[in-house]
């Protein structure tokens, strides 16, 4: 069974938290999540780990030669499996639930900025999703396909966890930060309206982001929602989705709560 990801902030960096209930015994959901051949259905590199608490891990994705190393923390079977993956901790904890099993996932992002780290929290969310609802399908000798439209679920956890939001510095500067995946940086550039402001990042850690800053004038609020909506179509747009105007009703409600909230960051 599948629920949402939900975000949480510890010790300040963002966390990941997932949850499936599963219908089968840990012994088996343990199997699937440490032994490669069964990681090679579901997870999204190719994984060889030394079993072992302080052991290697190294990490290759699909159609490349180039390898990540990274540490096992804990290894004790069949409750708990945890490792470092690029300086982020991924945590798989499995309990007993009547007749199955109750699978607890955690992604701590341990790399870079936080800030900049939890703009790509909805991306990471959508592919964990199809990730352990694959594990699941496997489990069941059943298979599962991937969504067709990546955009509607990476849009849908970019707008519940509150990653679409601009803000309002200090200077008064009104700024919005928008994960883009790994885009290339022509493509986005491309897209971008013809005026100032707009900034392409391409970090090798975080991928592609856009940043969007300018000086308000008038209805603060207003102007936070004409550039939320453009940028909403921009990420769209990136995905090869032509998103329509927001409604009025949209749009009113969006100026309210940029009206309402604190927006200085």
């Amino acid at each position: 069974m599948s629920g949402r990801a939900k975000l949480q902030t510890v010790d300040e960096r963002p966390v990941l938290r997932l949850e499936r209930r599963l219908k089968h015994a840990p012994e088996k959901v343990w199997h699937a999540i440490t032994d490669p051949a069964e990681l090679a259905h579901w997870f999204p590199a190719a994984v060889e780990a030394d079993l072992r608490d302080g052991g290697e891990i190294r990490f290759t994705f699909p159609g490349s030669d180039h390898t990540t190393t990274g540490q096992v923390l804990t290894v004790d079977p069949p409750r708990e499996f945890t490792f470092v993956w690029n300086d982020d901790t991924l945590r798989w904890l499995i309990s007993p639930d009547g007749d199955g099993s109750l699978l607890k996932f955690t992604h701590t992002f341990g790399r870079g900025d936080p800030a900049i780290a939890k703009l790509t929290a909805g991306r990471t969310a959508t592919g964990w999703d199809v990730c352990l609802d694959t594990l699941d399908a496997l489990l069941s000798g059943e298979t599962h396909e991937p969504p067709k439209n990546w955009h509607a679920g990476m849009a849908s956890y970019v707008e519940e966890f509150g990653l679409d939001d601009g803000e309002v510095l200090e200077d008064g500067t009104i700024r919005f930060r928008r994960d883009l995946v790994w885009k290339p940086v022509d493509e986005v550039r491309a897209l971008l309206p013809d005026e100032p402001g707009w900034y392409v990042v391409q970090d090798p850690l975080e991928g592609t982001r856009v940043e969007f800053t300018e000086a308000p004038e008038g209805d603060v609020a207003a102007q936070l929602t004409k550039r939320h909506e453009q940028l909403d179509k921009l990420f769209a747009a990136t995905h090869g989705v032509d998103l329509p105007d927001w409604t009025p009703d949209r749009v009113e409600a969006v100026r309210k709560h940029y009206a309402e909230r604190p927006t200085q960051g």
